[in-house]
């Protein structure tokens, strides 16, 4: 019965091999999943992905498979809801709050929004557009897509609009794990690590085990050898863009800062904002009375630091181009300059843009600070983007 899933696990792109797919039967005829929902989703993904970037991949043949009711025929929907009072309780206990769970409850049960459920379906023949009663989407009805209830079953719909639906047909996570879309906590630590240089330092903590053998047949006794463990090495100086249009990327950026803090030995950050001028800081809340001087970080920070910079690029090209031309201060020189100065001293530099890059042509400030650090060295904040700008630091 699931071998429609391994055919559209294979059209997605997932390159599962019939073992892995053998053991994920293995898995459910085993009893691991019964009646969890989740857990049979795990247990797929564990069985048959092995690569984190076909994670989306994954999700788009699961939904195609087992919740896009927009290709399953009537009866098959029918079939669907027949299932086990126990497993649907447990569902519902999941996702709702026991205030939600009572008034579920006052409404006529959990029971009673299935078993209407059902019957719609046996008397809806077609697709129904608004509406309180039938299977549709724009509605109040408790079934479809698009609309509101407050006790809903939500079918035919790719996300949540008010997050009340008891149950979901279709729900998508993990879209944000292929490399071509925005990030997500998962996988920009796996990014960063392209950016490594190893190197042992600090005490001789680790057994050398090539050592240990050697003295040991040179002297004819057990001789251990100890020696400092590898560490990356690699030096990163991250300068961050905040406030203003940088706004609606603060949670991306927030993960993205976490995972270099947990990547890198030796990170400093700063932050800046629009473009880089005479001054930058540590502390936000004390931008204006702490800043540290752009002259001081060029001057402490040696050409051996790999330099990131993380913002959007978008401003006034005033901003960039004029002396004055800052949205918040008179900086006696340009923007430009102060960029040319940090690209100079740290040949090893990087932008990464949150914005996606079919935007970029649109934005005159995006290709002036292009034009200043080199067209290659600024990439999109996704998976393959960063991957690259890795690579590219790492040459």
């Amino acid at each position: 019965m699931f071998l429609p899933f391994f055919e559209n696990l294979r059209k997605a792109g997932v390159p599962v091999s019939l073992r892995e797919y053998l053991g994920f039967l293995d898995g459910v005829s085993a009893g691991l999943v019964t009646y969890d929902i989740d857990g049979f989703y795990y247990l797929a993904r564990t069985a048959m992905v092995k690569d984190e970037r076909n994670l989306d991949k994954f999700d788009r043949a699961f939904a195609a498979t087992f919740e896009g009711l927009a290709e399953i025929t009537l009866e098959q929907v029918l079939e669907a809801v027949e299932l086990p009072a126990d497993w649907l309780r447990k569902q519902a206990e999941k996702f709702l709050t026991p205030e939600e769970m009572a008034e579920i409850e006052a409404l006529g049960g959990f029971e009673k929004l299935m078993e209407t459920l059902k019957k719609r379906l046996e008397e809806q023949k077609g697709r129904h557009q608004g509406g309180s009663k039938w299977i549709g989407t724009a509605g109040t009805s408790p079934f479809g897509a698009w609309g509101y209830n407050p006790e809903g079953v939500r079918i035919g719909q790719s996300e949540s609009r008010h997050r009340r639906a008891v149950k979901v047909w279709d729900r998508r996570e993990f879209r944000n794990l292929d490399d071509t879309v925005e990030l997500g906590t998962r996988n920009i630590k796996v990014a960063l690590k392209r950016l490594r240089e190893w190197a042992r330092d600090g005490a001789e903590e680790e057994l050398d085990l090539p050592g240990t053998i050697r003295a040991t047949a040179e002297h004819g006794y057990l001789d251990v050898k100890t020696r400092p463990q590898r560490r990356n090495a690699v030096k990163v100086l991250l300068f961050l863009d905040v406030g203003g249009s940088m706004d609606p990327h603060v949670k991306v950026v927030e993960e993205l800062f976490s995972a270099a803090r947990s990547a890198f030995r030796h990170l400093e950050h700063f932050y800046f904002h629009n473009c880089l001028y005479e001054g930058v800081w540590r502390d936000n809340r004390r931008r204006w009375s702490e800043q540290t001087p752009t002259w001081d970080i060029l001057h402490t920070y040696g050409a051996d630091w790999k330099c990131i910079f993380v913002g959007d690029a978008t401003m006034s090209p005033y901003e960039i181009a004029y002396p004055g031309g800052a949205n918040e201060h008179m900086n006696e020189e340009a923007g430009a300059v102060w960029l040319g100065r940090a690209a100079a001293q740290w040949p090893d530099h990087l932008w990464i843009n949150p914005v996606p890059e079919r935007y970029w042509a649109q934005t005159p400030s995006v290709q002036m600070i292009r034009e200043i650090i080199g067209p290659e060295r600024m990439v999109p904040m996704t998976l393959g983007g960063i991957e690259a700008g890795m690579k590219l630091l790492g040459r």
